[in-house]
């Protein structure tokens, strides 16, 4: 396993990072727990959840994913091997109106009382890393290809949420702090602030990036260099699509047959690119969804890689794919293809 460092701390993750969202919902608890003795147990060191966990959102599943982890964290006693990341959910509207009444703002209010009840769940007294599930001010993300720019949006200051945050690493809840679904000027006017006034910095951007997806490049990849704010790559696989499984139909049981209407990744130029990347895979001898891995691992921005599994077949295959190194030639296939269907599910 290969291990990265996070920001500018002195911390180190795995290239895999062990996703959550699914246990309590699609996973049971015994399931979550296996996962992580995997996990652990084959060099991985990082797992990520959320307060909004587990997925799809609903007021019986709220905090359940946290609970899981508490729960394995008290069982096995493996606190410190862990590098825990957790999440506050940002404003929202009727899809989340069971968290704190649907009021969620990064202000002082929701984000203590937040982040007490995560450390709750979780069994423990502090998260290594907290972020921003995605931006108080309306901006473009989950899915949103352009900015509209809303003049009248009056969105929480970010300096004001910085200052909570400090409060809390001073206080040893959190040890440093993260972002989500973000774009390059919420990430830099971070780290501006951060410079400016002495308070924590960002450490790292967690945004979608697959074969599918790979808008982080376009302008948050220089700010994870410049910067040392690397991505925690979510869906990579673009919901599994990028396995190939969807192609022929719907499997019993799978994520997009069970919700549909996650249909980010499946128009029609998302499905021809996927059908391009899969035979691209089975041409070279590879798994696709090991390829579509191996990739993410492979960029030079990238921290971690932030993986998903409702199967141990599914877990084990994605741990394996940080030993893969793709050949020349695979790469400049996938180039190709990206130079035909560039970012069709952004």
């Amino acid at each position: 396993m290969e291990y990265r460092r996070l920001g500018r701390t002195d911390i180190k993750v795995s290239v895999i990072c062990l996703g959550s969202m699914t246990w309590g919902e699609q996973n049971s608890e015994a399931e979550g727990h296996q996962q992580l003795d995997y996990a652990l147990d084959h060099g991985v060191n990082f797992v990520d959840t959320a307060e909004l966990y587990a997925i799809p959102p609903r007021a019986e599943t709220y905090g359940r994913t946290e609970e899981i982890i508490g729960n394995w964290l008290e069982q096995t006693g493996r606190r410190e091997e862990v590098i825990l990341a957790s999440k506050v959910v940002g404003r929202g509207g009727e899809w989340i109106s069971h968290i704190r009444g649907g009021q969620t703002r990064l202000d002082r209010h929701n984000i203590v009382k937040a982040l007490d009840g995560s450390l709750k769940r979780l069994k423990t007294d502090y998260i290594d890393l907290y972020q921003l599930h995605w931006p108080d001010r309306h901006t473009n993300f989950f899915g949103k290809r352009g900015y509209e720019h809303d003049p009248n949006d009056l969105p929480v200051p970010i300096v004001e949420t910085l200052s909570i945050l400090d409060d809390q690493v001073k206080a040893g809840k959190i040890r440093h702090v993260g972002l989500s679904n973000e774009t390059p000027w919420g990430a830099m006017k971070f780290i501006q602030l951060t410079e400016t006034l002495g308070l924590p910095r960002v450490v790292s951007v967690q945004n979608p990036y697959n074969l599918l997806n790979r808008i982080f490049e376009v302008g948050l990849a220089e700010v994870a260099h410049r910067e040392q704010t690397g991505l925690l790559a979510y869906s990579p696989l673009g919901f599994g699509v990028l396995s190939g499984k969807y192609l022929e139909g719907h499997p019993e049981g799978a994520r997009l047959t069970r919700w549909p209407d996650y249909d980010r990744y499946s128009n029609p130029q998302a499905i021809a690119a996927t059908r391009e990347y899969v035979a691209l895979a089975r041409e070279h001898g590879l798994d696709p969804a090991q390829m579509a891995l191996a990739f993410v691992n492979s960029r030079p921005f990238l921290t971690s890689n932030i993986i998903g599994a409702t199967t141990m077949e599914q877990l084990k295959s994605n741990i394996e794919s940080a030993g893969l190194a793709l050949p020349p030639e695979v790469l400049e296939g996938i180039e190709a293809i990206h130079s035909r269907y560039p970012n069709p599910s952004p």
